[in-house]
């Protein structure tokens, strides 16, 4: 039974980038004939330290642990077929357990979803940038058998370095997405936000114009944010509530608008709408900057909306609020899309044909 190590950073279950890119399609690669494992380094306990300022001593050990957590994986790889590392095996700016990967005779994978190039460093670890290096993700790339990319921002960039560059898309498991009640005619509209602790800033953006809407609408609307439990809003009469893969679909399901606010930048560009796409899944109507590969997701008016002002944002959350049959409509055109293209049932051929062509074997698909 061919053998894959799949190298990342969190435990499983945790990232949504994992959890979306690989994670999710364990059961079906192994009912195809193949085993999976997952090497991760930040457990729960550093978790906990890792992404918040300060504990510089307890960083230091667990970065410490995690470098042997990283060796013992080289000195096993031989053991492996197939090696996927998704954006980092480490996090310094070094590739040098890449090319140990690289070197061992199994078939080097490396994915990604974001314009990592860019380091976009977090407010918690702005002291350790130094650590990191712009060249790293090209050198990666440039000694892999084969990239995963995001989508097609991230394949231009990575097909500089190296020509055999697949474009697959963050993908949901639409049998776990999914409205489990009927669309409902609500009394009160909510306005949800799904994110992280890093990507609040991005919810900011949506301030001034929600600020507009509730003094248009007064206690016809409220709003959401999910994924910072420690965000507030008083004026908005907002209180962030935690994520958790127990709760994440009922959550959204929660929300009667879906909105994916996000900058015009570099970084941005490379991201791959996930947030969007949960909410399209479980047929909620859906607006996004159209940034990226937002305006690839949206058929604007059609399956969602995008809004590149604060005049459209406001004009198209009000459509929204106004219509009961617009917001229905357009939920269940986003759950198509979803099915259609971004979905796990949709792309996971893509993975194990891949994988099968690295190894040159022929399995039955199932």
């Amino acid at each position: 039974m061919p053998r894959i190590l799949f190298i990342a950073a969190h435990r499983p279950n945790r990232s949504p980038s994992q959890r979306y890119r690989f994670e999710q399609y364990f059961p079906f690669l192994q009912a195809n004939g193949y085993e999976c494992e997952l090497s991760y380094i930040i457990d729960a306990n550093a978790d906990r330290i890792f992404y918040r300022p300060g504990n510089i001593f307890q960083k230091f050990l667990i970065t410490l642990k995690s470098l042997r957590k990283r060796m013992n994986d080289v000195h096993r790889a031989k053991q492996f077929d197939i090696i996927f590392v998704q954006r980092e095996a480490f996090m310094t700016g070094s590739a040098y357990f890449e090319k140990q990967f690289a070197k061992t005779g199994a078939k080097f994978i490396f994915d990604f979803d974001d314009s990592i190039w860019l380091l976009d460093t977090s407010k918690a670890n702005k002291k350790w940038a130094w650590l990191k290096s712009e060249k790293k993700t090209g050198e990666i790339i440039a000694i892999s058998d084969v990239i995963f990319a995001g989508n097609n921002y991230l394949a231009s960039y990575a097909r500089q370095f190296n020509k055999n560059t697949k474009v697959i898309p963050t993908t949901i498991d639409t049998d776990t997405f999914r409205r489990t009640s009927a669309y409902r005619d609500n009394d009160r509209i909510c306005i949800g936000w799904s994110g992280s602790i890093t990507t609040i800033k991005h919810f900011e953006q949506a301030v001034p114009f929600l600020t507009v809407l509730q003094k248009k609408y007064g206690n016809r609307i409220y709003f959401k944010v999910m994924g910072d439990a420690t965000y507030k809003n008083a004026a908005l009469g907002i209180e962030g509530i935690q994520w958790t893969s127990e709760t994440e679909v009922s959550a959204l399901q929660s929300f009667d608008i879906g909105i994916m606010p996000l900058p015009d930048d570099e970084w941005v560009k490379g991201k791959c709408g996930l947030k969007g796409l949960s909410y399209m899944a479980v047929e909620v109507p859906t607006i996004m900057s159209g940034v990226g590969v937002n305006s690839e997701i949206i058929d604007d008016g059609i399956n969602g909306f995008i809004a590149n002002s604060e005049e459209d944002w406001i004009s198209k959350l009000s459509q929204l609020i106004d219509s009961y049959e617009l917001r229905k409509k357009m939920g269940a055109a986003g759950r198509k899309t979803v099915l259609e293209k971004y979905s796990m049932e949709s792309q996971k051929n893509n993975y194990l044909d891949t994988f099968n062509g690295l190894l040159k074997v022929r399995i039955t698909k199932k």
